[in-house]
């Protein structure tokens, strides 16, 4: 788990307090809701759909509300930058934002990887030298090193994702906010994205991550939001939102496996277990320690 490889600066980079947002066609998307995220911490964000999760990750990079219009209550900070005095032009400098859908941030335009990775970087005016430096970093990163000139559309599923990570991490923003970056891929594709995410979390980029995939997170994330219709059920660190599994049933998000394995047993068993897995490797510690003491 992130908390137990490194330690989040004390700096908060992200504070939300009292937030809350309304579309013009939709109300209470987000309701009240406060956070902190560190430097460096790896901040996870769960619940079903219609939680509010795509909109709250839109509104770290100002989309939410400069695009989108709507009522915004609250106060939303990034990287010392309140969200609503800076426009998302100056906010996306500071936080890289990742869709769940490659294809919608691949420009298109540009024929090969490596001028994928380096057009934000062009169109910001770097000079040449530090576009290359840049570039060639990011696609290291990302692990498309022998990809640089090919097409980005003749890219799997996965590498089309790390793709669009590249095309951020090339800004070296403060903040990378990622919103269900895995949701189209295939296990492949999942396993090469989230390699690559546990990878920039362990260099020690603040990172948030929106994801279904819950046995993922367990592995990376410190903390935790449970997010539900717009208001946060729970919030700490992973270990305490991953365990409680009645919540998190309750609304339909299914925990870690051997988290609910874990649970049942101590119901059926009447073990009177004090702390639930949320990893394999914690898993396999608490049964052998039962074992031995059965």
């Amino acid at each position: 788990m992130g908390n137990e490889t490194k330690k989040a600066g004390e700096e908060n980079v992200v504070v939300v307090e009292n937030y809350s947002y309304s579309y013009p066609t939709k109300k209470n998307v987000i309701q009240n809701i406060s956070f902190t995220v560190k430097k460096g911490e790896v901040l996870g964000i769960i619940g079903p759909n219609g939680a509010g999760k795509s909109t709250l990750c839109k509104t770290l990079n100002g989309l939410v509300p400069h695009f989108y219009g709507g009522f915004f209550g609250g106060n939303v900070t990034v990287a010392g930058m309140e969200v609503l005095k800076h426009t998302t032009a100056e906010l996306s400098t500071k936080v890289g934002l990742v869709f769940q859908d490659p294809e919608s941030q691949i420009s298109g335009m540009m024929m090969t990887v490596w001028e994928e990775v380096g057009f934000g970087l062009s169109m910001l005016g770097f000079p040449r030298e530090e576009v290359d430096e840049r570039v060639n970093d990011a696609i290291k990163k990302v692990g498309l090193e022998g990809l640089e000139k090919r097409s980005p559309f003749e890219l799997s599923g996965g590498q089309q994702q790390r793709l669009a990570i590249a095309t951020v991490l090339a800004i070296k923003p403060e903040i990378m906010v990622l919103d269900e970056p895995t949701a189209q891929l295939d296990p492949i594709g999942k396993y090469e994205v989230f390699k690559v995410i546990e990878d920039l979390t362990l260099e020690g980029l603040t990172t948030i991550v929106v994801e279904h995939e819950i046995e993922e997170l367990a592995h990376f994330a410190d903390n935790i939001i449970l997010l539900h219709e717009g208001k946060i059920l729970s919030y700490g660190k992973a270990k305490k939102v991953l365990t409680e599994v009645e919540k998190l049933k309750a609304i339909g998000e299914d925990p870690p496996s051997v988290t609910e394995l874990t649970y049942l047993l101590d119901k059926e068993l009447d073990l009177s277990l004090v702390n639930y897995p949320i990893t394999l490797d914690e898993a396999i510690k608490i049964y052998k320690e039962l074992m031995v003491s059965s």
